[in-house]
């Protein structure tokens, strides 16, 4: 289970989620589709993807030092 969330497409597969969340929390609030509440969720949810791929690249690497 570990070895398949520290793939390397994975990683990217996180932080690519995490900047199109983030990008459509800002451009759906700009254009008046969501509130300000939900832009923020979305927002939040977005930098935990990036936060999420950040911490599983470092897993991978430090993985990587002991082997």
């Amino acid at each position: 289970m570990i070895e398949a969330l520290l793939d390397r497409s994975v990683v990217i597969g996180f932080a690519v989620a995490g900047a199109v969340l983030s990008m459509l929390a800002s451009a759906l609030r700009l254009r008046g589709a969501i509130g300000a509440c939900t832009a923020r969720a979305l927002g939040a949810a977005g930098y935990g993807c990036m936060g999420a791929s950040m911490l599983l690249f470092l897993a991978a690497g430090l993985r990587a030092g002991n082997a």
